[in-house]
């Protein structure tokens, strides 16, 4: 238990540097964009309405953004550009960065003791758990990156 409270402890100090880190870079790049020629179309009404709403209702979003992955880098960066509050931001990100440490501390330390035990026992089966999951893992990004990228026959819809 020890362990598990210690790696969650170092977890949670990590992603709130990330996080917040990630939250001041938004603000600044947010105040720079204010400044620049995008002032004028970043100072449409409807632009300040997503402003305001995400101001207003944005903290639930990058709390539940910790448990999602690759979208919680986006939340926190948004969430800064869009200036929401500290006192909205603060709280969501305590919340959601330690149901995040938690779960990477459980189920990762629980992984490895299971690898570790396995390569212990039964090296050979170790060695293809491994190259297995490392095999699963490379297949979803190619899938990803597949079904992300237009096929050669798509043409642009503004080429009309």
């Amino acid at each position: 238990m020890d362990k598990i409270a210690l790696t969650a402890g170092a977890l949670y100090v990590i992603v709130l540097l990330r996080a917040g880190g990630t939250f001041a870079v938004g603000w600044l790049a947010g105040a720079g964009a204010r400044r620049s020629r995008l002032a004028g179309r970043i100072s449409t009404a409807r632009f300040q309405r997503a402003e305001r709403a995400i101001q207003r209702w944005g903290a639930p979003v990058v709390a539940v953004s910790f448990l999602t992955v690759g979208f919680q880098t986006a939340a926190n960066f948004l969430a800064g550009s869009m200036r929401m509050p500290l006192p909205r931001y603060l709280p969501a990100l305590f919340v959601g960065g330690a149901a995040w440490a938690l779960i990477y501390a459980t189920a990762g330390l629980g992984v490895l003791e299971v690898l570790g035990r396995l390569f212990a026992r039964q090296p050979v089966l170790g060695v293809c758990a491994v190259a297995a999951l490392l095999l699963a893992v490379c297949g979803v990004v190619v899938y990803r990156r597949r079904r992300a990228a237009p096929s050669c026959g798509d043409t642009p819809a503004d080429a009309s």
